[in-house]
């Protein structure tokens, strides 16, 4: 495949056992994307990601086929599946870019040794009281500007630059077909600092010969002076211990009044870095409320990358995301294979004696709110027969967040009683209540004694305790503590044995595989 390289994923599940994934065809997106990760599962364990496309399966390319022939691939393939998956921004380039993805080769390969495919270069260089330490040159009749008389130890040997690398872009404009006076003149009018993309002779004959467009998505950022910081946390008993704001006249979400000895701290956040993505995704054109939204989905532990003030103002000098480091990183550290990952033992961790108490006979009225990816739970029950039950709430999603729980009896809706409601019926009430849904619930446990005292269950019983509230950020600021619990959603699709299982979307379809 043309300047991608495709992950390679052999996956095995036990007996009862799935993937650990969701397969989706989402509105306005192409591809058969990997949604809805099981954290532990074969799939996450592999080093499959969130928005990854599947481009074969068991070698067969499944790009161009429908959603239900992909599904029924990966179903025919039994216990163990080889998966050819391409991540969410290659996928994107490729196909802008045209590239034919029914290419089996998936990287370049000389004497049976895979070799790293070549990358132009960003190079940024601050001027000294002696300049910038080299010359520029053209040729007469010929196409392109070059790199030349590189001083050593100057300004642009520490860069990067080499002698004869040709000049691609300057400060993020494309320049290739400008005169030599038009990029020294562009050069002067920069100031004090300039931002190159390069690209030396070996790596400008092989984008030649596979007739790619050079750009800056696809240079290294290895040469830049000032990196982007990665930051891992694991929450504590007050949470992360930092604010998350948009601050006037700036455009972004800002890192603000870090507690001392927090875990963001410790993770070296700092005030007013700048915040570039979460788990990998990037925020850019987020609202305040939907990058809140994917750190709690993170759960108990969290990775942001980050940007100081200078770091962020020489990406924007490039006019390029500092996501480039991110997948540079990412791709020079990549995860142990299933086999790899399930041979490493599990912590053994010392049993907590449990307290019991007695159980308190109440329903939970638990209200959620519906995020892109759905509300996170099965609805099921026996088809054509009265009583649903709550089944697979996804960790950290938007159900579990309101208080959701397996195997809790349904009693009402929006308010409605749907206890002698058939599942269809059920369905089509939560359908109708748009992006904000209500459920009365109560444990099997506590409702088979309610019932058995003969207990009409309903919206009376609750006392303050056992209303789940749920968090929705109203103010443009959010404090990242143990009671903001996490949210991820998942839609869900499919039927099972003797039970209706639905989802509640109507803009995709997927399958859990």
């Amino acid at each position: 495949m043309t300047g991608y390289k495709p992950k390679v994923i052999s996956l095995t599940k036990r007996p009862g056992q799935t993937f650990g994934f969701y397969l989706r065809v989402e509105h306005g997106e192409e591809g058969h994307l990997i949604r809805c990760l099981e954290m532990g599962g074969p799939a996450e364990l592999a080093g499959m990601k969130d928005g990854d496309r599947v481009l074969r399966v068991n070698g067969t390319f499944v790009d161009e086929l429908s959603h239900s022939q992909v599904v029924d691939t990966v179903r025919n393939g039994g216990a163990s599946v080889t998966f050819h998956i391409l991540d969410e921004a290659s996928y994107k380039q490729a196909k802008a870019q045209g590239v034919n993805l029914s290419n089996p080769q998936t990287s370049p390969v000389a004497n049976g040794v895979t070799t790293q495919v070549p990358k132009p270069k960003l190079c940024y260089l601050v001027k000294s009281s002696s300049g910038y330490g080299f010359s520029l040159r053209s040729v007469k009749g010929e196409q392109g500007l070059f790199m030349t008389d590189v001083i050593p130890g100057s300004v642009a040997d520490r860069a990067g630059i080499k002698v004869n690398d040709r000049l691609l872009e300057i400060n993020g404009e494309n320049m290739e077909d400008s005169t030599h006076e038009q990029a020294v003149d562009k050069i002067k009018l920069a100031g004090g600092s300039i931002m190159f993309l390069l690209v030396d002779d070996e790596t400008d004959r092989y984008y030649q010969n596979k007739r790619m467009k050079i750009g800056a998505w696809l240079a290294t950022a290895k040469y830049l002076p000032r990196k982007p910081r990665i930051s891992n946390m694991t929450k504590g008993p007050d949470g992360y211990g930092f604010l998350l704001r948009e601050e006037p006249n700036q455009t972004g979400h800002f890192i603000k009044d870090i507690d001392r000895g927090s875990p963001a701290e410790r993770a070296c956040l700092k005030d007013m870095d700048r915040l570039v993505a979460v788990e990998g995704k990037e925020v850019e054109g987020f609202s305040h409320e939907q990058v809140v939204d994917r750190i709690k989905q993170s759960g108990n532990k969290c990775c942001l990358l980050v940007v100081d003030k200078d770091t962020d103002q020489m990406y924007k000098q490039g006019k390029v995301s500092p996501m480039l480091f991110w997948e540079e990183m990412r791709d020079a550290n990549s995860p142990p294979s299933y086999k790899e990952a399930m041979s490493i033992p599990a912590p053994v961790r010392p049993s907590t004696p449990v307290q019991e108490r007695k159980e308190e006979l109440k329903p939970k009225l638990c209200k959620m709110e519906k995020t892109s990816a759905g509300y996170g739970f099965h609805l099921n029950g026996i088809q054509g027969v009265s009583g649903q039950y709550i089944k697979e709430v996804v960790k950290g999603g938007a159900a579990e967040r309101a208080g959701l729980e397996d195997d809790d009896i349904v009693v009402e809706v929006n308010g409605l009683n749907v206890e002698q409601s058939s599942h269809e019926e059920v369905v089509a009430i939560i359908r109708r209540s748009g992006s904000s849904l209500e459920m009365l619930v109560a444990k099997k446990s506590i409702y088979d004694q309610l019932k058995a005292k003969g207990v009409t269950i309903t919206r009376l019983l609750l006392g303050e305790t056992s209303y789940v509230q749920v968090h929705t950020a109203e103010a443009p600021e959010e404090r990242h503590h143990e009671e903001d619990r996490p949210e991820t959603t998942t839609e869900i699709s499919r039927e099972r044995t003797q039970t209706a299982s639905s989802s509640l979307s109507q803009e995709s379809f997927d399958e859990r595989l």
